[in-house]
């Protein structure tokens, strides 16, 4: 795109959030261990700064979500005679003349009616075994009352799942209100925009910030060419120029030696001494 919008600071969180699952990709793992090379948090604190420009790489993907987020938001709410759409746990179980279902009544009534009984079956049984120890209706009534206490723990637990699970689901459904097929296409589109994001944004900018990875070159980055000056070997017929380039034929001329002069004496024998 030529002109991308900026992440808005709504979308910051998640950002970080991509931020450090690409920290933890094994290709980054392997070149913060290399000498010399920048920590984690010196990452992510350029990471941070240049969150505009690394979101620049999906910036389509970014300008669609944010389109069709700014859509979803300016829908006017569904007349007051339809149910907005919501799901989750509570809402399936919610009976047809809009009161409550009978899992959530259950959930709540049933520990307060387990441990109002248990409780009185429990003091009646221990003031029957205070006035005969040997009573036997004393010891069920006793029994009964431990019962019924552990059926309201088991009660309560239940209807705290049920809320964690009705949480959770709500959470990551669209508002009330919201048209599915609307907020199918928000969801996909927020998907799309965090996968170019990990992919096309943060990955590259923390590899340009870290030495290359072994075995792969660091994106951006191509090693410059060199090839090493022609050099022969002196050989049979010559020696190199000074360049290395050639040989030059090898001039050699032996040195001008001649021998002394030297003549033998005149020397004709002892008849011409005297």
């Amino acid at each position: 795109m030529s002109n991308p919008p900026p992440l808005h600071a709504e979308d910051r969180p998640e950002y970080e959030r991509l931020l450090g699952e690409a920290l933890r990709d094994r290709t980054v793992l392997t070149a913060l261990r290399a000498p010399g090379a920048l920590t984690a948090d010196q990452l992510r604190v350029l990471a941070l700064r240049d969150a505009d420009a690394v979101n620049t790489a999906a910036g389509t993907e970014y300008a669609h979500y944010t389109a069709l987020r700014e859509s979803l938001r300016a829908t006017p709410p569904p007349p007051a005679d339809v149910e907005p759409y919501a799901p989750g746990l509570l809402s399936q179980l919610r009976s047809t003349n809009g009161g409550a279902g009978l899992f959530p009544v259950l959930t709540v009534l049933t520990p307060i009616l387990a441990w109002s009984a248990g409780l009185v079956l429990l003091l009646v049984g221990y003031l029957l075994r205070a006035a005969d120890s040997g009573l036997l209706l004393a010891r069920s009534m006793v029994t009964a009352g431990w019962v019924a206490l552990a059926i309201g723990v088991a009660a309560m637990v239940v209807g705290i799942i049920g809320l964690l699970l009705t949480a959770m689901r709500d959470g990551t459904a669209a508002p009330a209100g919201t048209d599915p097929e609307l907020a199918a296409e928000l969801a996909a589109a927020r998907a799309e925009w965090r996968t170019a994001l990990r992919e096309r944004g943060l990955l590259p900018y923390l590899h340009t910030q870290l030495p290359a990875v072994p075995g792969r070159p660091a994106p951006g980055f191509t090693s410059p060419g060199y090839s090493p000056p022609a050099f022969t070997g002196p050989g049979p017929d010559g020696l190199t120029e000074p360049e290395g380039r050639a040989s030059r034929p090898a001039a050699f001329t032996p040195p001008d030696f001649t021998g002394p002069g030297y003549t033998s004496p005149d020397f004709t024998g002892p008849d011409d001494v005297g």
